[in-house]
């Protein structure tokens, strides 16, 4: 059995929330950069300095947005791993303290949410999923996830005669809906399946997804493509002044449901589609 430390997962945590804040990964500049070549006009030239500013953020060491999000966290523990140090999840709220402290993120977190709304002042406590895995790593998946985008997103039950056609008119409303406020162009994560919390999660990992990489299954590949399509067609654009591409991917992740249920989550992601991953 491996052992891990809490001192490993508040370094690696650390690292990995002021990391996503500051960098984009490769992945993301490559569609921002085919984006940029496609369109014309002001949404051109909004592509070319979104380019520009992730350009300065990282020569800077600077967060590529004033929002610097609430941590989520997905973790894959192996079964042959170890912790001797309490609670893991307080270690996972120590390295997101250190790091809003240390990278000068900003603090976006309040206690409660209706009432006192007192800022917690170091965006603790994080979002934390946590899943069983084979063998001896924890692998570490961090996104922070400003609230411009989150509140754009959606969730619905729907019929299951419904079926594929609303499906894509519940994610075509969605985006439309939406508008210019996710500051687009964005990365569309759609979960399908599961019951009511189980699409939601599903759809929040499908923005970590390498964007622009298809679902391994070929009918719901080819439902992303005829959604971007779709979604590219409303003409929003770039931070919504109109123009040819208001998504650069859509992506779906879709699981067993009831036969009496349909559940579908949108997750909008804006352009600044931030994580990091380690492990352990």
């Amino acid at each position: 059995m491996k052992k891990i430390t809490r001192q490993e997962i508040i370094e690696t945590v650390k690292k990995l929330y002021m990391d996503a804040a500051v960098y984009l990964q490769e992945d993301v500049l490559m569609v921002l950069t085919n984006a940029y070549e496609k369109e014309l006009g002001l949404a051109k030239e909004l592509l070319r300095q979104i380019i520009e500013n992730q350009k300065i953020a990282a020569s800077e060491k600077l967060p590529l947005c004033q929002d610097t999000g609430i941590a989520v966290i997905f973790v894959e523990w192996g079964t042959e791993v170890i912790y001797e140090d309490g609670q893991p999840v307080e270690a996972f709220n120590e390295g997101v303290r250190q790091a809003v402290k240390e990278g000068y993120l900003r603090a976006s977190v309040v206690d409660d949410p209706v009432f006192e709304r007192k800022n917690t002042k170091d965006n603790t406590p994080c979002i934390i999923h946590f899943e069983l895995t084979k063998g001896d790593k924890v692998k570490i998946t961090l996104a922070p996830k400003g609230a411009g985008s989150e509140n754009m997103s959606a969730l619905r039950m729907l019929k299951p005669a419904e079926g594929l056609n609303g499906v894509k008119a519940f994610v075509i409303e969605t985006v439309r809906k939406a508008g210019g406020n996710p500051c687009p162009p964005i990365i569309v994560g759609v979960g399908i399946g599961g019951n009511f919390e189980k699409s939601a999660i599903l759809a929040k990992k499908a923005i970590l997804r390498k964007v622009g990489q298809p679902s391994k299954h070929p009918q719901y590949a080819q439902l992303e493509r005829e959604l971007v399509k779709e979604i590219n067609e409303l003409g929003i654009g770039s931070m919504g002044v109109g123009g040819n591409i208001t998504a650069l991917a859509v992506h779906i992740e879709y699981y067993p449901c009831h036969i009496a249920s349909l559940p579908v989550a949108v997750n909008i992601q804006c352009h600044s589609a931030r994580h990091m991953e380690a492990e352990i």
